[in-house]
């Protein structure tokens, strides 16, 4: 068995059954990304679209494809008609203008996207995110697009060496993605509460994670 399969084997063991296992395929080839999915996987993050160019053409539609980067950064490419049609999810949606965008291009194409918003947990300046006390007045702004589907919240937090100094900004985010469920707001459906990496997703599912998204613990240490 290779490692990568004994991995996710191993992973999907001990997390609950309602947690999405989402591989974070960044750097990663197409025949690690496969293995992955084969093994189990049923999503693949994605941050930077010229990864999904590496990729995609040898894998096609083999799980669902989320878009966890920056949008601003790419959104020139992100925008793109294929890429818009390959991405099932994008969860780093932060700003009115990205969902207005990501709106107007999906309504060219007659899709629905179904998206997440990136709360900035650890208000950390240097990171993207809608800050926590803006992200229900940012969510009923655009809780009316027709294009778009607001499915949840997603955080990163800040990193830290012991896992356990995560468990605030996790919990800070389930409290916000209670809260909003509890709202009723038309159009909207919170669904997924996408938290946790590597080094702490143990933590984020004991505070509400239900997609995990996972690269080093899967593959070993990532590629340059």
């Amino acid at each position: 068995m290779s490692k990568i399969r004994e991995n996710i084997e191993r992973i999907l063991g001990e997390i609950p059954d309602y947690v999405k296992l989402e591989i974070a395929a960044k750097t990663r080839d197409a025949e690690e990304v496969r293995e992955a999915v084969e093994a189990g996987a049923r999503f693949i993050g994605e941050n930077y679209i010229k990864d999904v160019k590496k990729v995609y053409p040898s894998l096609g539609k083999i799980a669902r494809w989320h878009f966890i980067g920056t949008p601003d950064t790419q959104k020139h490419d992100l925008l793109k008609n294929k890429y818009l049609e390959i991405f099932d999810m994008i969860e780093t949606v932060d700003s009115e203008n990205i969902a207005f965008d990501i709106n107007e291009k999906c309504k060219k194409l007659g899709k629905v996207m179904d998206i997440l918003i990136e709360v900035n947990s650890g208000r950390e300046p240097q990171k993207s995110g809608v800050m926590p006390e803006n992200t229900i007045e940012l969510i009923r702004k655009i809780a009316c697009l027709e294009n778009v589907k607001i499915r949840g919240l997603m955080t990163m937090g800040p990193r830290f060496g012991n896992p356990e100094d995560s468990r605030p900004y996790f919990k800070e985010t389930k409290r916000i993605f209670d809260e909003i469920k509890n709202l009723d707001i038309p159009g909207v459906e919170m669904k997924y509460l996408s938290m946790g990496m590597s080094n702490s997703y143990k933590i984020a599912i004991s505070e509400g994670a239900n997609i995990i998204r996972l690269g080093s613990v899967i593959f070993g240490p990532r590629k340059s």
